[in-house]
């Protein structure tokens, strides 16, 4: 059964054009995710879907949309962070996934830069919060890979 369940779900992705990542529906589907290492790659694939949901109603005029758009990144950056750290793992020991989501913070830093950089100076401080929670995720994502041996 579960052979045929796990063909199934490939013949699902080759017919829906699986040439991209897979993109979970929404946040609750990643926080569904038991593994934490996943959990955490989900909620950052979530946070770049969400980030594209948000361009796009913005340039639509769609403020409110925009807004629990943005939302909706900074929960999913939370959860990623949250997940990593509920590893309980050493990012020196173990730097796959942190390194992962080191990179995909700094690329989403730079993406709501651009974003904000785009918006009416008005709107701008619509971005401030998830650009500042980002980028100290991100931080502390690269000071746990960077961080020497610690001192007894």
């Amino acid at each position: 059964m579960r052979k045929w369940l796990g063909a199934m779900f490939v013949w699902s992705l080759a017919m829906a054009g699986a040439g991209s990542p897979l993109v979970p529906p929404d946040l609750a589907a990643v926080r569904a995710e038991p593994n934490l290492e996943k959990r955490s790659q989900l909620a950052l694939a979530n946070a770049e879907a969400v980030y594209k949901t948000a361009r796009e109603a913005y340039d639509n005029g769609n403020i409110d949309q925009t807004q629990a758009a943005i939302n909706e990144i900074l929960e999913s950056v939370e959860l990623a962070h949250t997940s990593l750290v509920q590893t309980g793992k050493d990012p020196r020991k173990s730097p796959k996934w942190f390194k992962k989501a080191e990179l995909q913070t700094r690329d989403l830093v730079r993406k709501i830069e651009s974003f904000q950089e785009q918006m009416s100076f008005s709107d701008r401080p619509m971005l401030d919060k998830v650009k500042a929670r980002t980028q100290q995720i991100h931080d502390e994502l690269l000071l746990g890979l960077m961080e020497g041996k610690r001192k007894k």
